[in-house]
């Protein structure tokens, strides 16, 4: 871990040797998880290097006391994958695609509040089990042990919580985001 903080703020000093040298190191992982989710290794490539540019891009706004590295970069590759893969036809942008101007952005952000009124109605422990696997990217193993209970215990918590989230939000885009993350993660 030492050894990325040196290249992280290298990066966020936009040396282009650092973000090689953290390619190196990680893109075969974050292949690996854009591939999974993508099933196409052509789009995967291309993802891949859309990562890294975001990466690079938004290199600023890690914070290594909120967490690792590997954990911010592969929530930046596996939200590029799901959202690709949930409009495929903007892997290649031709236009302008400004949050401001964008009735997607707009949908996409009253999804998130009925989710979030979703989630607010689950108990406070499936919450959590919740927000720290989906939302902060830890695997079932490190949250389990965030959260003091047994990894099976902590299993049930995920299942309880998305048969829940099933029942109160219909959407079925989330439905089936959750289920790829259960089938791939579990």
């Amino acid at each position: 871990m030492q050894d990325d903080l040196g290249l992280i703020k290298r990066l966020q000093k936009q040396d282009s040797t650092a973000l090689s040298e953290l390619y190196d190191k990680y893109s075969g992982a974050l292949y690996g998880i854009i591939l999974r989710i993508c099933k196409n290794e052509t789009i995967a490539q291309d993802l891949l290097q859309e990562t890294f540019l975001k990466i690079w891009q938004k290199s600023t706004t890690y914070d290594p006391k909120k967490g690792k590295f590997f954990t911010w970069s592969y929530r930046i590759a596996k939200n590029m994958a799901l959202n690709a893969m949930r409009n495929p036809n903007t892997l290649i942008q031709n236009q302008d695609l400004s949050v401001y101007n964008n009735k997607t952005a707009l949908d996409a952000e009253t999804d998130v509040l009925q989710l979030n009124g979703s989630l607010k109605k689950l108990d406070p422990h499936h919450q959590k089990a919740i927000e720290l696997v989906y939302f902060n990217g830890l695997t079932h193993r490190e949250a389990h042990e965030e959260m003091d209970v047994p990894l099976g215990t902590f299993k049930s918590y995920i299942r309880q919580a998305l048969k829940k989230l099933r029942e109160t939000y219909q959407k079925e885009f989330i439905i089936l985001w959750i289920i790829i993350e259960i089938t791939m993660y579990g």
